[in-house]
């Protein structure tokens, strides 16, 4: 299982009062040092989290895998066919949310997805769809051409009590087990942490795991190096 990094929220910690530091690209080639096995930014069209300079920047300059997040309308489909990330992952988007909240409606939008993915394939780009752990919406995703899904954590995540995350986590493998009887590439993401993570690792079959926020700030106290080795050593030890 692999290990890539979301940096969204330096972005965020630059933004809210207008500097230029931390700047996300050098905190994200410092993580490629200390070992992740990717980057993961969010181009939204707020811009909200990283901009247009940083994508751009990060594809020159990130060696191991870009993952570039994004709505599936056609103002950063075209930055995404002219940047060439690695993976592209359509996710939803709603102005109020703090972070994405939940994972694609494919198939209550199943034209303008697979428009995005048809315009992305073109450009030689992979597409991963950010999805709940739910069997029609793979079966969805798979018949749209995507190559892969990411499955949403943040219910099994963010669990009230152990019955209900253990329920959630029922629900992600037999999500992925599904995902991976169709040829889907699987990853996953969103809330997982250095606590969380632990009993997620019983899922077979996840390919990749995106985790931002807890990394980040972990490496407020103990440093971006530990923060990743720390990490890194629980999927290392789990798998």
């Amino acid at each position: 299982m692999k290990f890539t990094l979301n940096v969204d929220h330096v972005a965020t910690l630059r933004n809210a009062r207008g500097e230029q530091q931390p700047d996300p690209v050098t905190f994200a080639l410092m993580a490629e040092q200390f070992g992740v096995d990717g980057i993961v930014v969010h181009l939204r069209e707020d811009r909200r989290h990283v901009n247009e300079r940083d994508v751009r920047l990060l594809r020159e300059m990130v060696t191991t895998k870009l993952d570039l997040e994004m709505a599936a309308v056609d103002e950063i489909i075209d930055i995404a066919c002219d940047v060439q990330p690695d993976l592209a992952t359509l996710v939803p988007e709603k102005r109020l949310e703090l972070t994405t909240e939940g994972g694609l409606n494919v198939i209550d939008n199943l034209n303008k997805i697979q428009n995005a993915i048809t315009r992305l394939h073109e450009s030689d780009i992979l597409v991963s769809l950010f999805v709940e752990p739910d069997i029609e919406q793979i079966d969805a995703a798979h018949g749209i051409n995507a190559d892969m899904v990411e499955i949403h954590t943040g219910n099994y995540a963010n669990a009230n009590s152990e019955v209900d995350m253990f329920i959630e986590l029922d629900r992600i493998k037999l999500a992925v087990a599904h995902a991976k009887k169709l040829g889907l590439g699987v990853n996953a993401g969103h809330g997982l942490n250095y606590s969380n993570i632990k009993d997620f690792l019983e899922v077979e079959g996840i390919d990749e795991v995106s985790i931002g926020q807890a990394v980040i700030a972990r490496s407020v106290f103990v440093g971006l190096e530990k923060a990743i080795s720390e990490m890194r050593s629980l999927i290392k030890w789990f798998i």
